[in-house]
């Protein structure tokens, strides 16, 4: 599939792609949105193809899940190995190998210290549904509060669209939500919510906000649970803290015996050139949420805690299928495959180089307004002014339906961010194939803002 990539045979959408989303139409209930009209038939490595033959290079990962790329070999043997033998026995009435195996390695790099414990689930959202229901269950719901952060996103389910506040159709219509939930700013800083330029400080008035007004003027520190945060916010635009942020938040947790609970769905599993974002500002939280990437695509999730805190009583939470033996057998695959073939180092290296190219290309271009990330996690953000930073909305929307008819796929975050997360094993020849054309179409539509 390496060849002439990307190679755009019919122009997208093709025949075959406009009568599989007319059919999807009628069909599901569209209750998501698309970025563009893209039919997937096959992938290997981070090339994609769809339906009609087009191929594509991937940077998205089909939103950051296929860290190891499209049909690694070694994950299509771990399903072979396990097709035959076993595809499901309910883990929370049964027993069985792959569950005690894959936990022994998550173990060994979770950013945890000390005796540790797992819970499997099926997704995100069930990984943080968990995690509310242990942070809570933890003190006998003796604390009954949560705090969360304005632009995060931590899935769609009841509980966790609760702590998500990144879009307001998330959570209209469905009220009341969850109770006990308050939310407070997140440290943004190309547009801090305190109105200053520093990023330092815009950390520490977020760290000041939590602990002046929610904690001094509307609950006590001592009848909060637990506070949820992404230690890279992903989709509220790819955002990263400050340097003092994470730590701090570590350090007002435990003044007030409060659990640090971070969701590392997206920014997890070697995303950001080490094995969890957290570890880029050496914090240790209580219980990490982990999912998309962990098993290459398969339905798995897994919270891991301290094993003093993972301490529900038998009967008060279980999943069907949560823990399913192929997908735990891939993720010790995953976890293999990443530390085998150096992925934390190649997502390091290639995410400074992508980096290094935005901040040259923001010199250059008006449209360019921030360029942030850690490793293969990268948001570039558009503005149609750099002195007001407004929103460069509609333009990204175009930008993204160009790429996709030029060969790329890569998506956006937050208001008007593009977000770059290819396969961790993707090549530097791909990245900078893929470059050229994002790059090509910025100048496009920098000339264009120029001329409005």
């Amino acid at each position: 599939m390496m060849e002439n990539v990307p190679l755009i045979k019919v122009e997208p959408p093709g025949p075959k792609a406009r009568e599989i989303i007319e059919k999807d139409r009628r069909m599901l209930m569209q209750s998501f949105v698309r970025w563009y009209p893209f039919v997937i038939k096959r992938g290997e490595g981070a090339i994609v193809e769809d339906v009609d033959g087009n191929k594509y290079i991937d940077f998205n990962s089909g939103l950051a899940v296929l860290n190891v790329g499209h049909n690694h070999p070694r994950i299509l043997n771990a399903i072979k190995e396990m097709l035959g033998k076993i595809t499901h026995y309910s883990l929370t009435d049964f027993y069985y190998e792959e569950a005690v195996s894959l936990a022994e390695q998550l173990f060994k790099i979770a950013p945890i210290t000390g005796d540790k414990k797992v819970f499997y689930g099926n997704s995100g959202a069930e990984a943080i549904e968990g995690s509310i229901k242990i942070a809570r269950g933890h003190f006998r719901n003796q604390r009954p509060y949560i705090i969360a952060f304005y632009g995060a996103f931590h899935g769609r389910t009841m509980g966790a669209n609760t702590l998500t506040a990144s879009k307001p159709i998330q959570h209209r219509w469905f009220a009341p939500l969850l109770p006990g939930v308050i939310h407070a700013p997140y440290p943004y800083p190309y547009r801090c919510p305190f109105n200053t330029d520093d990023p330092i400080e815009c950390g520490e008035q977020a760290l000041a906000f939590i602990e002046d007004y929610i904690l001094g003027k509307y609950v006590y520190g001592d009848e909060v649970a637990a506070i949820f945060v992404e230690p890279i916010q992903g989709e509220g635009g790819y955002i990263v803290p400050p340097d003092n942020f994470l730590p701090g938040l570590r350090k007002l947790c435990d003044e007030y015996g409060i659990l640090l609970v971070v969701d590392e769905v997206q920014s997890g599993m070697g995303r950001t050139g080490k094995w969890w974002a957290v570890e880029h500002w050496n914090v240790e939280p209580d219980i990490l949420a982990s999912a998309k990437a962990i098993a290459s695509g398969l339905p798995l999730s897994a919270i891991i805690g301290r094993a003093d805190i993972m301490d529900l009583p038998g009967g008060s939470h279980a999943t069907t299928f949560g823990g399913n033996p192929i997908a735990c057998r891939v993720a010790i695959e995953v976890i293999k495959i990443i530390e085998e073939e150096g992925l934390l180092d190649n997502a390091a290296r290639l995410g400074e180089y992508i980096m290094k190219r935005f901040n040259e290309l923001k010199e250059e271009l008006e449209i360019i307004g921030d360029v942030r990330g850690k490793g293969l996690m990268i948001g570039v953000e558009l503005v149609r002014n750099k002195d007001t930073k407004e929103p460069a909305r509609k333009e990204l929307a175009n930008i993204l339906n160009e790429a996709f008819k030029r060969g790329v796929l890569v998506i956006g975050a937050g208001v008007s961010a593009l977000r770059i997360a290819p396969p961790l094993n993707i090549t530097k020849e791909l990245i900078d194939k893929g470059l050229e054309i994002i790059e090509d179409i910025l100048r496009k539509y920098n000339r264009e803002l120029k001329t409005k």
